[in-house]
């Protein structure tokens, strides 16, 4: 996946190389040109391919460092997509009207009179401007992305039945690193508190690619406070990157309670519930049976699971409410459409099986690129009755 922004680069400096090469400068200056050009797509390419892969140890860069070094190249690897994408069809597009003028010529007949390649040099310059616009375009859609809409949050309320009444807050996929500052968490953790909820529950992914921001993100969590506590399922960055005793260790002392196939049961005046969690799906060790082991069945449970996928079973083993996230839903979503909707069933939003339900977060983090288009960070706020 890291290799097509790579390629989409490449053909991006290919196509910058081409034009200054036919322009009607000096030799001199045209290399001088593609030379720049290079060194700064070269530079771009390596400095996202660092932040993508690497863990940055950085905790709090400042602003200046944090634009520069890690949102530009962040940016400009995703629109850069976007914009080879572009050109990649005018090209086709204008490779087959030429393919179709030879062979009308080739056959005795005219050219179609509507033929979109003008005939006017004015006309032509109009349109390759035209088209060096719309190129440009995703990369400034990739930076209002990065810098406003993926941090322009919302509250998303839902009322669903449970069997007690209780006020849930689920944050998820919060990947705490240089494009989640401890400040940024900060923020959310303000919100959370003025939501006033009973719990809070946080289903994996706290950090991005270093254990370096745990503690910071940790610490604000731990400032929410409820009536029921907080809990914790892991996620697969935390597989990826994290240390378990560390894990169990910083989660102990900051006083959320992380369950790995484990539940805890709540006492209300309405009657108990429980809590229960499981280990990520796919890297971890989840076991469904063991985190529901010794539960009255007829107790309201609610499930964490990092990803969505356990739904079905959840299901069948009669839980009211499962919460997830993993997806982010899809990030970047255009045309109603997101790389989320390709891979799961679930990627984001209200599902139901029966009496029982799954509610998919889209998370207040990125990943692979600080951007979201059109799919808000989300804290969801749940009244359960």
């Amino acid at each position: 996946m890291a290799s097509i922004p790579a390629l989409a680069q490449i053909y991006l400096f290919f196509r910058i190389r081409s034009a200054v090469l036919s322009s009607r400068r000096s030799r001199r200056f045209k290399l001088g040109v593609v030379c720049l050009a290079g060194i700064a797509v070269g530079l771009l390419l390596v400095m996202n391919g660092y932040i993508l892969f690497m863990p940055v140890p950085w905790v709090d860069p400042p602003t200046a460092a944090r634009a520069f070094l890690f949102y530009l190249p962040a940016s400009w690897s995703f629109g850069s997509v976007l914009s080879a994408l572009f050109l990649c069809l005018v090209q086709a597009a204008t490779g087959l009207s030429m393919l179709r003028g030879v062979r009308a010529r080739s056959s005795g007949k005219p050219a179609a009179q509507d033929d979109p390649s003008p005939s006017d040099a004015g006309r032509r310059r109009f349109i390759r401007a035209g088209i060096a616009g719309f190129a440009a375009a995703p990369f400034v859609l990739a930076g209002y992305g990065a810098a406003y809409a993926g941090k322009a949050y919302e509250v998303r309320e839902l009322t669903l039945p449970f069997g007690r009444t209780v006020r849930v807050v689920q944050l998820t996929d919060v990947h705490a690193g240089i494009f989640m500052t401890r400040k940024e968490i900060g923020r959310y953790a303000d919100r959370v508190m003025a939501l006033h909820p009973d719990l809070l529950v946080i289903t994996g992914d706290f950090i991005s690619n270093s254990m370096v921001f745990l503690p910071g993100c940790i610490e604000e969590l731990e400032r929410v406070k409820t009536r029921y506590g907080a809990f914790a399922s892991l996620g697969n960055h935390e597989r990826w990157y994290g240390k378990p005793a560390e894990l169990r260790a910083a989660f102990r002392h900051h006083g959320i309670k992380l369950l790995v196939n484990s539940h805890e049961v709540i006492r209300t005046g309405e009657g108990p519930f429980a809590v229960a969690g499981i280990d990520d799906l796919r890297t971890g060790h989840p076991n469904l049976e063991a985190a529901l082991h010794g539960l009255d069945p007829a107790m309201p449970t609610l499930l964490l699971s990092h990803r969505p996928e356990i739904f079905p079973q959840a299901a069948l083993h009669g839980i009211p409410l499962t919460l997830a996230g993993h997806y982010h839903g899809g990030q970047i979503k255009l045309f109603g459409i997101s790389p989320a909707h390709l891979r799961t069933p679930y990627p984001e939003g209200l599902y139901r099986i029966n009496g029982s339900r799954l509610y998919v977060s889209c998370g207040i983090g990125t990943t692979f690129t600080p951007v979201r288009l059109n799919v808000p960070p989300e804290v969801t706020l749940l009244n359960l009755t």
